[in-house]
């Protein structure tokens, strides 16, 4: 049974018209539009035919219009996948604003797990299961009027033409007049086409706005990571931010950037420059110190008197000094 389907799956590239047509025939209903089923009324009857009676039906609204009794509708359709584990995720906002690439994405999905749902309601009567619901009666006279009037449109046709035979001669004519405005009048076949060219400037508007939404929520992960307090303080961070909220597509900000983390890691370094310069200041100074102190001792001892001398020599003899010899 699928539940978690991918988006390369094959089920995400069946066309609109077998979707439509797959809606109509099973719940014999008269959409022209998938987005027409934004409400989610027809989805909870696509899984009341699947699984019979786990939806309840009285709640369901074919009558709604704004958008709180469309979330209601959307409530009823997730505690019946709650029921049944299914972890398809809903996106509500986007379903109810009708947009029309997220009502066919949600619909294929729905098609390829009525497909993989094994027993379903054989005799199933939609008719009878939507008479429960709020607006299901209307529903269902808009799709049963919808059919006598093709079939009258159809029957009535040669009537009418029985009928004006006589006065085909008298009418010659007026219908001679009625060509010539008629031929000034676009085919009425061009219409669909048009409403073909809306739909997929439509869903390309939608793909468009799907990937920015995706690559902005990105860069709003990044700017909340730096606006972190361990991090805001560096200089990588800075340079981030720099490229960031930069006003205008300027290639000299990545430049900046760049020149920002050169220059701290130049700082890094100069330290340890400094450390090894006063080192050898230190040393020197040590250097010269122990010179001095040699030659001011020299001085002092050509300084004394042989007297003087001799009594210090006396002085190490008395003391044991091994440097004396006796």
């Amino acid at each position: 049974m699928a539940t978690n389907i991918g988006m390369m799956d094959s089920a995400y590239f069946v066309g609109r018209s077998e979707i439509l047509s797959w809606i109509n025939s099973t719940l014999q209903l008269n959409l022209s539009k998938v987005e027409e089923a934004c409400s989610g009324a027809v989805h909870c009857q696509l899984m009341d035919s699947v699984h019979p009676g786990i939806v309840p039906m009285h709640k369901v609204n074919f009558d709604a219009k704004n958008e709180y009794e469309m979330i209601q509708n959307y409530k009823v359709l997730q505690d019946v996948f709650n029921k049944l584990k299914i972890t398809k995720h809903i996106e509500v906002n986007k379903l109810t604003k009708g947009r029309p690439l997220d009502n066919l994405e949600f619909m294929q999905w729905m098609k390829r797990y009525c497909d993989s749902v094994n027993g379903g309601a054989l005799n199933y009567n939609p008719l009878e299961r939507r008479e429960a619901c709020k607006g299901g009666k209307e529903a269902s006279k808009k799709c049963g009027a919808s059919q006598p009037s093709a079939k009258t449109s159809t029957a009535a046709a040669p009537k009418s033409q029985s009928s004006h035979n006589p006065r085909r001669n008298d009418l010659s004519s007026v219908n001679s007049a009625n060509q010539s405005v008629k031929a000034s009048k676009p085919p009425p076949s061009s219409v669909p086409a048009y409403d073909e060219q809306i739909t997929e400037l439509k869903l390309s508007v939608d793909s468009l706005e799907k990937e920015r939404d995706f690559y902005f929520a990105k860069l709003r992960d990044i700017e909340i990571l730096c606006q972190s307090p361990e991090i805001e303080n560096l200089t990588v961070v800075a340079a981030i931010k720099r490229i960031l909220y930069a006003a205008d597509d300027d290639p000299s900000v990545v430049a900046e950037a760049q020149a920002m983390v050169s220059l701290q890691q130049k700082e890094a370094l100069s330290p340890i420059v400094e450390t090894s310069s006063e080192e050898k200041m230190n040393s020197d100074s040590q250097k010269r110190k122990c010179i001095v102190n040699y030659e001011v001792d020299s001085t002092l001892i050509a300084a004394l008197s042989p007297r003087q001398r001799l009594s210090e020599a006396t002085d190490v003899h008395c003391s044991g000094s091994p440097l004396v010899t006796y």
